[in-house]
């Protein structure tokens, strides 16, 4: 048994080339399938409307005083 990938066979290439693809196909078509909101659907959906609030200040640079 080799400890090292550069050392190792082609077919423990191969092996880990193929389980690293079906992980990866797993994991798209979860995504893909995956729904936020699965009550609401194409036809049930109404408009979102977001409105503007008041601006907020996070940060103020004020008035800075040099001494």
């Amino acid at each position: 048994m080799d400890s090292s990938l550069w050392s190792a066979g082609h077919t423990t290439h191969l092996k880990i080339v193929a389980v690293s693809l079906v992980a990866s196909i797993i994991v798209v078509v979860i995504g893909i399938n995956a729904r936020l909101d699965s009550d609401v659907t194409g036809s049930d959906q109404g408009q979102i409307i977001v409105k503007a609030g008041k601006v907020k200040t996070y940060t103020d640079s004020g008035p800075t005083t040099i001494r």
